[in-house]
């Protein structure tokens, strides 16, 4: 009696969700709507910056790789707006750290602000800001690790053998190479790149594993493949992507990897929009995740957008998509239903949430924004 009300409760569920989601497919987006929705999710961000809503004990460190990617949504947003206050802000967060990264110094992840550091300083073309970037960078190419990308050897993290590092890092690299014309970044880019995508890439199911530790296990008889993790690594394509000529050989390489990604995206979204916290497990991870899943809408809408991406063929999934993120935004602006800190699919809540969430949601609607008319 008991597994049969349950049953019925999941079907009552499931019906609620498909009946959300066939109303979210159908409204058209305007891009006054992606900018309003945009500006409210910014606002209650940097009103709540320092709030604790997925369970962490204490508010993360500025230039922590949570904050620094959703600086990297941020600033998208801030090129957008009419109101200076964005730039504003985070300008104020590189001055009160010295326009220093995070304390490792190999680390991708304490790499990530350095994403937002050069975009500031395109804007303003003041040295200060990227010269402590610079400094490191060159120190790490004069002394590159020797590290295993095999998980648990010492100092494995030092190189980018877990899949999120390729949001973090690279396209800092790819940032510096752009601004400098120095090809050294380039150079180290794309060799560490190639080395880290010869090991997590799974080129029968064209997705990354998070990391070594995933690598022949099965979760419900499927590879497990989790939806942030290549969320992390689809985005960091196109943040790279962005930064190279579309002619050169480095670009190429980049866009094979996000053409393999972009069709098995397309063929594994949910009828409701979001991607499976397990990318090939939705039978079995039904909640909808926010902060993987708007990568996906941000990066297929890129495709669109740069000619890459048919868009007869993408733009359903990037509406679908989209809509359904923005049915996960509360009234007074919270982005819910973001996976907390995690390496492998789990759970999602509407009343959690997570700055690298925001990020994504902003990066997204950059994207959404232009493929709608916005100018």
């Amino acid at each position: 009696m008991k597994l049969l009300k349950m049953k019925s409760i999941r079907n009552i569920l499931a019906s609620t969700v498909l009946a959300i989601s066939f109303i979210s497919t159908a409204q058209d987006i305007k891009p006054n709507e992606v900018e309003q929705i945009m500006k409210k999710v910014a606002d209650w961000q940097i009103d709540h910056f320092d709030g604790l809503y997925s369970g962490h004990t204490k508010p993360h460190h500025p230039l922590d790789w949570t904050n620094g990617a959703l600086y990297v949504g941020m600033v998208k947003w801030a090129a957008m707006a009419d109101d200076d206050k964005y730039y504003n802000w985070l300008k104020t967060i590189g001055e009160e750290n010295e326009w220093q990264l995070h304390r490792r110094k190999y680390h991708a992840d304490d790499h990530t602000v350095g994403q937002m550091y050069i975009e500031l300083y395109r804007k303003y073309n003041d040295e200060k800001m990227i010269e402590p970037t610079k400094e490191q960078f060159n120190f790490i190419m004069m002394h590159p690790s020797q590290s295993s990308f095999h998980w648990k050897t010492p100092y494995h993290q030092d190189r980018w053998n877990w899949c999120d590092a390729l949001f973090m890092s690279p396209p800092v690299w790819a940032k510096l190479y752009k601004i400098t014309g120095e090809k050294k970044y380039l150079d180290f880019l794309m060799t560490e790149f190639k080395a880290s995508t010869d090991f997590l890439f799974d080129k029968k199911e064209s997705l990354y594993y998070r990391d070594e530790s995933y690598m022949g296990k099965l979760d419900h008889g499927t590879k497990i493949f989790w939806a942030r993790g290549n969320g992390w690594v689809f985005a960091g394509l196109t943040n790279v992507m962005n930064e190279l000529d579309p002619k050169s050989k480095e670009y190429k390489y980049f866009l094979g990897i996000y053409k393999k990604m972009a069709k098995k995206l397309l063929a594994i979204q949910t009828p409701q929009g979001h991607w499976a916290m397990s990318l090939l497990g939705q039978d079995f991870y039904p909640t909808p995740e926010t902060s993987g899943s708007s990568f996906y809408v941000y990066g297929l809408a890129w495709g669109i957008n740069h000619g890459i991406l048919d868009k007869t063929t993408y733009g359903p999934a990037v509406k679908k998509g989209w809509n359904a993120m923005v049915g996960h935004v509360t009234d007074d602006g919270m982005l819910g239903y973001v996976q907390p800190i995690g390496a492998a699919p789990g759970k999602a809540w509407p009343d959690k949430t997570e700055v690298y969430g925001t990020g994504a949601f902003l990066s997204a609607g950059s994207e959404v924004y232009k493929l709608y008319g916005g100018q």
